[in-house]
């Protein structure tokens, strides 16, 4: 009986168990207080606190930073002048609250003095004057815009961030007013109508090599929640159908273990692209390399204009790529509302999508993307070429699903092309031919709502 109450390892050296556990509790004891494990402390404290440095630098950048672009949207183009109208130095009407909503700027409302927002909310602001968007972008309260203003109080130059596009608001306090929501696609930001609201578009139309008129016919072509990102790079303004070459803004959320980043992802990962838009679209000041673009025959306007290998002294934009992408990739995609989707409906449909519609082929849970190279031809999709040809790989990405309900303003697929995720299901069910019932593609719709 004394025997059968000693550990194994008593049982194996002839040591009482509540000896061998005394000397368990002193070893570890000896090796907590040792200098490795000291060190491995230390260092685990390093990794707590340069993961909330990287969080918050991060959410600075995406919320606030211009990376510079204020010399070319400002200085170049002259858009505050524009925005604040003749009345304060600038040119025509200028851009009020009312007008700048209607183009889908947000503003964030916890930017706003208490006082200022319960003068809103009496109807004792004017948001018919441009002086209250002076006043807004002030308070830095313009999601995605920031002003700079002389010491005389007038508008000085203008520059954008990463949340201009990619950042919209919850409606809390009114429609286009509330607090941020980053990450989710700003659908009903019009960039053409907004960019063409600067007086002077001749820097655009000498780099495309057509006039001003041009210009902002291509830039009125776009609509609401649509950027063409190529257009700096290959000058195609339209499809050979005629409609707009522009695509829809995507989403920034959910990203974490997703290879590709944007709709023809062959580009490259979150960090490329990143870095691509701040240099070539944002029209920051840094460093940008990438020789693919000094092809002049997929490329000419890039390679032109040197775009493949781009570098500015300060490089404004490099030392802060690491923390954006850190913050990007720690912004969830957003959980469906309840009652937004029919949950038995959505049971049946998960069986689906795993089963004989074979979504899970390409959309492989939980990422619902391919690990790994997840793009195909358009030939694997079933779908024209035109937007896969404008990058470097000629292939589509597959899509992220998660939160795909919350980005659907505007359709679905790179430019919209399908307006209802019955749309979507319907094209892979003839194109596929799977043959799915009506109350199986029901199903499968409300199983991708529910993601």
């Amino acid at each position: 009986m004394a025997a059968s109450r000693k550990s194994g390892l008593a049982l194996l050296i002839g040591i009482p168990s509540v000896t061998v556990l005394a000397y368990w509790l002193i070893s570890a004891t000896i090796v907590a207080g040792s200098p490795s494990a000291q060190r491995m402390d230390s260092f685990d404290d390093s990794i707590r606190q340069n993961t909330t440095r990287m969080m918050e630098e991060g959410r600075q950048t995406f919320r606030f930073d211009t990376f510079g672009s204020e010399a070319f949207w400002g200085d170049t183009l002259q858009l505050h002048r524009g925005i604040e109208g003749e009345a304060f130095g600038g040119v025509g009407p200028g851009v009020s609250p009312t007008t700048a909503l209607s183009v889908g700027l947000k503003v964030d409302a916890d930017a706003v003095p208490p006082p200022v927002a319960a003068a809103i909310r009496r109807g004792e602001v004017d948001l018919n004057d441009p002086a209250t968007t002076l006043a807004l972008l002030k308070l830095n309260a313009v999601v995605g815009v920031t002003g700079f203003f002389n010491d005389s109080g007038s508008l000085r130059s203008v520059g954008i961030q990463c949340a201009l596009c990619h950042s919209t608001v919850d409606n809390s306090f009114a429609p286009g007013i509330g607090k941020r929501l980053d990450g989710w696609p700003n659908r009903d930001l019009n960039v053409g109508a907004i960019v063409n609201v600067s007086p002077d578009l001749s820097p655009v139309a000498a780099l495309l090599g057509v006039d001003e008129a041009t210009v902002r016919a291509v830039l009125n072509s776009w609509g609401p929640g649509k950027f063409d990102a190529e257009l700096f790079l290959d000058g195609q303004p339209f499809r050979p159908d005629g409609g707009s070459a522009a695509t829809l803004i995507p989403p920034a959320y959910g990203l974490a273990g997703v290879n590709q980043h944007t709709w023809t992802g062959s580009w490259g990962s979150v960090t490329y692209w990143n870095a691509f838009v701040a240099n070539l679209e944002m029209h920051g000041q840094g460093t940008f390399y990438d020789p693919r673009l000094d092809n002049p025959g997929q490329y000419p306007v890039a390679a032109r204009a040197g775009f493949g290998n781009v570098r500015s002294n300060p490089d404004l934009v490099t030392s802060k790529l690491a923390a954006l992408h850190f913050y990007q990739l720690a912004i969830p995609a957003p959980t469906p509302a309840d009652g937004s989707f029919d949950r038995a409906a959505a049971e049946r449909g998960a069986a689906i999508f795993n089963g004989r519609a074979r979504c899970a082929t390409c959309h492989v849970p939980p990422l619902f993307t391919e690990p790994g190279w997840n793009l195909h031809t358009p030939d694997e999709i079933g779908i024209d070429d035109f937007q896969a040809n404008r990058a470097p790989d000629h292939r589509y990405r597959t899509a992220p699903l998660r939160g795909v309900s919350a980005h659907g303003q505007g359709g679905f697929y790179h430019d919209g092309r399908f307006a209802t995720l019955e749309d979507v299901v319907d094209h892979y069910d003839g194109f596929q031919g799977l043959a799915l019932s009506a109350q199986e593609k029901r199903d499968l719709v409300e199983y991708l709502k529910s993601l």
